[in-house]
């Protein structure tokens, strides 16, 4: 036990770019994260997307919930808007995921290690995707402020940039 509850508040937690594609025509899109509780049985996160960001279809290794907090978002082709309830099963891949024309703001909670995959055939699809919209994948900082027990880099679809 701990005690007692672990109150955070949003804006008092380092928000991070994860994800980032870059534009033919000079323009970005990008994934800004905060990770609010990140224990070795699960995790929990806010994150802001951009107008238009795409991310390709993936999974996380434990059930998982997402929250639309503002604005809306494409998920395998359903539109999702401000108060909708998305859930994954362990094990399970959803998406794509594409932000709408104002981006979106999310609570994620993951159950277990939470970590992501995809398989090669979504990267691929995600690939074609991105090249069709005149779009690929940019570098990202590394994370920061990550606990001992998780991996070092970025697990996330994104290249990191060299420290």
């Amino acid at each position: 036990m701990m005690g007692g509850p672990i109150i955070v508040h949003v804006d008092d937690v380092h928000e991070q770019e994860v994800v980032r594609v870059e534009y033919d025509d000079g323009r970005h899109t990008s994934i800004h994260e905060r990770f609010l509780l990140d224990t070795p049985r699960m995790f929990s996160f806010w994150n802001r997307w951009d107008p238009g960001m795409i991310s390709l279809k993936h999974g996380h290794q434990g059930d998982h919930i997402v929250f639309v907090l503002d604005g809306e978002v494409m998920v395998g082709g359903v539109q999702c808007r401000k108060g909708s309830h998305i859930f994954l099963m362990h094990g399970d891949r959803f998406g794509p995921w594409i932000a709408g024309p104002e981006g979106c703001e999310l609570l994620g909670i993951i159950a277990g290690d939470g970590s992501a995959f995809w398989s090669d055939q979504d990267m691929a699809d995600y690939q074609t995707m991105l090249t069709e919209a005149g779009a690929r994948m940019a570098a990202v900082p590394p994370l920061a402020e990550r606990p001992p027990f998780r991996a070092k880099g970025n697990p996330l679809p994104s290249r990191v940039l060299d420290n």
